[in-house]
């Protein structure tokens, strides 16, 4: 067992004839997976269930992407929600059941189990390798993955394509233009146009879309507060300096992020706390703050927006 497990901690699986090979039985494996200990991550690959529970669903699903490349080889390249995943892009409420794989050898396509298998189009373009995988280029990947997401989503996806500078504007306006035919894209107008790289999460896009679809004046993006002798209060997420009204969203993570070493998340939240007085007192301004339950509401959330810029009026 020992060397299946530094296969799992190191590549994310070990397959059946792997196990055989050490002198398991498939008894053993079927044994192992009813008692919890592994986990069968697809047919003929497992791993140990430790290491796999702790993963969230984009670990999982990369790692039964390398499982999927591993059977499959050189013949396909990850693309899709699955090829932005591996290229560290955010991809906020995509489905991530299945992984996604263009044919390089002109395969047919179709689904087949966990794998969804994309014909080649418009020629190939070359893959790189990323921690095991052949993954087709970042902006490709961003607008396959949009075309079977919704338009909320696919601002999320660009937004995180151009936060983590994998190309700029250009590039991905010019890899719209040549897919625009396909199917999926004409739903993806808008959210290229509002692209923008500033966004930092999924949260923050997500506000810029319920700010737009409820007619709510357009933020500016990472608005800096500085004090009198020009030194940096804080960056706040949103900002209608007209309206006197700053906003910023507030995901659990983030204060996971923020903590310093020996601290506490109490700590940090404090921390937070005083960073937002010293900013209000700054500016002037009120001060909303959005959690993901809010996007569920947007509505509600909208009037609340609304009510607060009366107030500052």
């Amino acid at each position: 067992m020992d060397v299946l497990r530094e296969l799992a901690v190191t590549r994310g699986f070990f397959t059946r004839s792997e196990a055989l090979d050490k002198g398991g039985q498939d008894r053993q494996l079927i044994s192992g997976v009813k008692s919890g200990v592994l986990t069968r991550i697809r047919h003929g690959y497992y791993t140990f269930s430790d290491l796999w529970l702790v993963m969230d669903a984009e670990k999982q699903h990369l790692v039964r992407a390398r499982a999927v490349q591993h059977s499959l080889g050189s013949a396909v390249a990850v693309s899709h929600v699955t090829g932005a995943l591996a290229h560290g892009v955010a991809t906020w409420g995509l489905d991530l059941s299945r992984v996604h794989v263009t044919r390089l050898d002109r395969g047919a396509g179709r689904t087949e189990g966990d794998v969804v298998h994309h014909e080649g189009r418009q020629g190939f373009d070359d893959p790189e390798e990323i921690d095991g995988l052949l993954v087709l280029p970042a902006d490709r990947c961003v607008v396959e993955a949009a075309t079977r997401a919704t338009s909320e989503q696919a601002l999320v996806v660009f937004d995180s394509f151009l936060h983590l500078e994998l190309g700029d504007h250009g590039m991905l306006r010019n890899r719209f233009d040549q897919m625009h035919r396909w199917s999926g894209t004409q739903h993806l107008h808008l959210p290229i146009r509002m692209a923008d790289g500033r966004a930092d999460g999924p949260g923050e896009s997500r506000g810029r879309w319920l700010f737009w679809r409820s007619g709510l004046p357009a933020p500016e993006l990472q608005y800096e507060v500085r004090r009198s002798n020009g030194t940096l209060a804080g960056v706040c997420d949103w900002a209608w300096r007209d309206q006197g009204l700053l906003g910023e969203f507030d995901g659990r993570v983030k204060y996971g992020r923020l903590l310093r070493p020996g601290e506490s998340a109490g700590d940090a939240v404090f921390r937070e706390k005083r960073r937002e007085d010293e900013i209000r007192e700054i500016t002037g301004d009120t001060m909303v703050r959005l959690i993901w339950a809010d996007y569920s509401t947007p509505q509600a959330t909208a009037e609340r927006i609304r009510r607060l810029f009366r107030r500052a009026a």
